[in-house]
């Protein structure tokens, strides 16, 4: 079984099989409780400790604890947006042929902040899991490996969860292998979240009038955090790609 504080009580979802962990993972979605999400996934940590003492396990479970807060951040700001434009949202569900905003990314990112996680539940019918008997299961989508199986499920103590193969992802450029590249994912979370923060703020102050104003501004808001963070992420990547 899997815990899942929800408010002051703590609610039980069964994550005892592959299956039931994806009913899970469903439910977490629909109920919008973002935050508990990355309770569900496991990184595979090598057994290795950095030179200030912290543990790839421990800078590992830090990520997660800073994603679990900009979720939480992300579904604060969702719910509010929801409410406070319920005309807007319902005018752009009868018509389809709205455009986007000036930028071009009014309904990709309406999307990201209002429902970011609305395909785990409205695709739940369309996701399987194949055990494979040996602690592992494959994720499939329509009956294929998901992402062409870079992402799976694995057997832990506490229950079935999500999975990203390490041995696919150690040799690739991308993921992190130092104390500082986890610190800057890490430092990425953190960044998203005070954006989200900044814009809740100018969002409860009455500053937008419209639905695509508010999409237009956390738009930027999020984008500026992202791309400076990336930034420094690949960057420091780039002397041992070169060398």
């Amino acid at each position: 079984m899997c815990a899942i504080l929800t408010g002051c009580t703590q609610e039980e979802f069964d994550c005892s099989t592959p299956t039931a962990l994806l009913d899970s993972v469903a439910k977490v979605a629909d109920q919008g409780a973002f935050e508990r999400l990355p309770e569900f996934i496991e990184i595979g940590a090598r057994d290795i400790t950095f030179s200030d003492g912290v543990t790839e396990a421990s800078a590992i479970g830090d990520v997660k604890l800073k994603l679990s807060e900009m979720l939480g951040q992300l579904g604060r700001v969702a719910k509010k947006m929801k409410e406070r434009y319920a005309i807007d949202l319902a005018k752009e569900l009868k018509d389809s042929t709205k455009t986007a905003d000036r930028f071009g990314l009014g309904p990709m990112v309406q999307g990201i902040v209002l429902d970011p996680f609305a395909f785990l539940a409205d695709k739940r019918q369309q996701l399987s899991a194949e055990d494979l008997g040996d602690g592992t299961a494959a994720l499939l989508w329509r009956n294929e490996p998901a992402l062409g199986g870079t992402i799976a499920l694995v057997e832990t103590d506490d229950g079935w969860r999500v999975t990203v193969p390490v041995e696919l992802v150690q040799g690739q450029e991308f993921w992190p292998q130092t104390r500082e590249e986890w610190a800057v994912l890490a430092s990425m979370m953190l960044a998203v979240e005070n954006s989200l923060i900044d814009f809740e703020r100018e969002l409860d102050s009455g500053k937008f009038k419209t639905l695509q104003q508010a999409t237009e501004r956390i738009g930027r808001l999020l984008g500026e955090s992202v791309v400076v963070q990336s930034v420094i992420y690949f960057s420091m990547k780039k002397p041992r790609a070169s060398s």
